[in-house]
């Protein structure tokens, strides 16, 4: 199977006053049509970054240093602006973390629909006020709830407009940038089970990034874990829980308490590193416990360590036979979908 999105080597950077910082360094996936695939790591570790760049609405001083973003074969990065802008919501959309920022606070919902709508060409009135209805339904909203303001709705009902906005043309791939965030277990559940219905009904992709590594293992069929703006493990859902590799992503495993054990949860011991003073070499290696005498110094590759599972990590390396592959850093998942 041909992947929808192909990211290759793919570098964000950040202008400050004294130097040049890399938010996200050399970072390879794919996504395939029909797919949930979870973007996980603590906060600022660049999975928000990477997804911005991804749908190109990363703003300033940000910038992509490097690398390619294929959609269906074509490159994001050479489309122009208004090319870009019509590629948005029609062919990839996003879901804003938190629906309130995101939604204009001075427009009712009929009208924020009626904005998209009329800015991609859609004319008639009627229509744009049909299709408006039409998507509320969708995502359990009454229609007459189309003439309330943001401030009027629930923080469940602004989330269930942001997912109805982003489906407005029906697009082949949806971007969910942390949409439960701030919402309680009762809502965020309400949520996921609406964006897996959605899904399975209309069949688009999703990137779906989240810090919630359960929340993302409830959804998600393949998962990208990333620290300090790199990739460091990836794999099935299923595989990542049952057979995690990278110390980092045993870690995440280990920090949020579970009811099938009794054992208690440990926070990771340490800050993440600030992307403008990165330490050398593996950028976990302050914080783990297992690190080698190379993880001060060498920046592990991803090494494939079975079908669609990958990680970045010298202690893995070091175990792996001379002949296992390794430089695995610009590949893809090809090996995931067939």
């Amino acid at each position: 199977m041909t992947p929808l999105l192909q990211v290759q080597d793919l570098s964000v950077a950040y202008v400050n006053a004294k130097q040049v910082d890399t938010a996200v360094e050399r970072v390879s996936f794919d996504i395939y049509p029909g797919e949930i695939v979870g973007f996980v790591g603590e906060s600022g570790c660049g999975k928000s970054t990477l997804l911005q760049a991804v749908m190109r609405i990363l703003p300033p001083p940000g910038f992509i240093s490097g690398g390619k973003i294929l959609f269906q074969g074509q490159d994001l990065l050479q489309l122009s602006i208004e090319e870009m802008a019509q590629h948005r919501w029609r062919k990839a959309s996003m879901v804003f973390q938190s629906a309130m920022n995101s939604l204009n606070p001075v427009l009712t919902v009929a009208e924020q629909f009626d904005d998209t709508l009329a800015a991609h060409g859609v004319g008639d009135l009627a229509h744009r006020r049909a299709r408006t209805e039409e998507l509320l339904n969708l995502v359990g909203i009454p229609p007459a709830r189309a003439n309330a303001y943001p401030h009027e709705l629930s923080g469940g009902m602004r989330q269930r407009v942001g997912i109805a906005l982003a489906l407005i043309f029906e697009p082949q791939l949806v971007v969910m940038d942390e949409p439960t965030t701030a919402l309680d277990v009762l809502v965020q559940s309400e949520i996921l089970q609406e964006i897996k219905k959605l899904q399975k009904k209309l069949g688009f992709a999703v990137c779906f990034v989240s810090h919630d590594l359960p929340v993302v293992a409830q959804l998600c069929d393949r998962v990208n874990v990333f620290y300090a703006g790199h990739l460091v493990e990836r794999s099935t859902t299923q595989n990542l829980l049952q057979n995690p590799q990278h110390p980092y992503t045993r870690a995440l495993l280990r920090s949020f308490p579970s009811i099938h054990s009794a054992t208690l949860s440990r926070g990771i011991p340490g800050a993440p590193p600030s992307i403008g003073a990165p330490p050398p070499g593996c950028r976990f290696h302050p914080r783990c416990n297992d690190r080698l005498e190379a993880c001060d110094r060498l920046v592990p590759e991803l090494v494939t360590l079975g079908p669609a599972h990958h990680a970045a990590c010298h202690l893995i390396s070091d175990q792996l036979p001379a002949s296992s592959p390794m430089g695995a850093s610009s590949s893809s998942s090809s090996d995931v979908k067939k």
